[in-house]
């Protein structure tokens, strides 16, 4: 059994953090729609949905992704690497709590979730502004005695390593190269986004099923003719928060439980 813990859209998400996009008016009405129309959509395909509330004064809280990273093993919560968005981490902790035995990565290490893509017992941990070397060499040591394996990725022209690469099932990437080092995912088969399309790399593979933005049809089609089932969903005014497709949601077998 799959659980996702997600939260509501803060009214504050209009003065989120933003690196690499322009600053748009985002329409919160609609920005919430749109996301529970993404938590309905992880109930459909049999996922348990644990919606945690808005946080008013944290304008990125929806983005649960990055304050922690749930394995069968542990969970670790992370200090973010934005100082405004550092207090996300607990109330996140507390939902997690009745699931896992928390760890965490402590200052001056710094990590967000966005960082970190696993594929099975390798973490994947890109090398960013919001995440460097101590937070990676902390992690490396946490899990070590889990038997997993930490790689550090350098990433270039996005926000984090998930901006850049995600992994599809089936020995697959979707990714856009020019944003990180693909040198480490060598033995990975690859689709690369369309030119036109640079951020579309980031999608939330579930099960048999890819959910993919919506606004993304030239990568979709890529996606579909390498044999995936693709399940669009419309994150546009989340897009104009750098939102992508795994940052809303922290999914996590329930299985393993304490």
């Amino acid at each position: 059994m799959l659980t996702a813990v997600t939260r509501a859209v803060s009214p504050a998400i209009v003065h989120c953090e933003l690196t690499f996009v322009p600053r748009q008016p985002i329409d919160l009405a609609k920005a919430r729609d749109q996301h529970r129309a993404y938590e309905q959509l992880l109930e459909k395909l049999g996922t348990r949905v644990i919606s945690l509330p808005a946080e008013p004064a944290l304008p990125d809280s929806m983005f649960v992704e990055d304050p922690a990273i749930v394995l069968d093993e542990l969970a670790v919560i992370l200090p973010l690497g934005t100082k405004s968005r550092q207090p996300e981490a607990e109330s996140l902790a507390k939902a997690l709590s009745p699931f896992r035995k928390l760890t965490c990565i402590t200052a001056p290490g710094m990590m967000e979730g966005g960082d970190v893509l696993r594929i099975d017992r390798t973490l994947f941990v890109g090398v960013t502004t919001r995440t460097n070397a101590e937070g990676i060499r902390q992690l490396s040591t946490l899990l070590a005695p889990h038997h997993y394996k930490v790689v550090a990725v350098p990433v270039t022209g996005c926000l984090h390593l998930k901006s850049a690469v995600t992994f599809l099932s089936r020995n697959t990437l979707l990714a856009n190269r020019a944003w990180f080092d693909p040198a480490p995912f060598a033995s990975y088969n690859r689709i690369d986004v369309d030119p036109t399309e640079p951020h579309a790399a980031n999608a939330l593979a579930l099960g048999s099923t890819v959910i993919f933005p919506a606004s993304f049809t030239r990568t979709r089609a890529k996606i579909e003719a390498a044999g995936f089932h693709v399940t669009p969903l419309d994150i546009s005014e989340l897009q104009k928060a750098e939102s992508g497709l795994t940052c809303s949601s922290l999914i996590f077998n329930s299985e393993h439980h304490l």
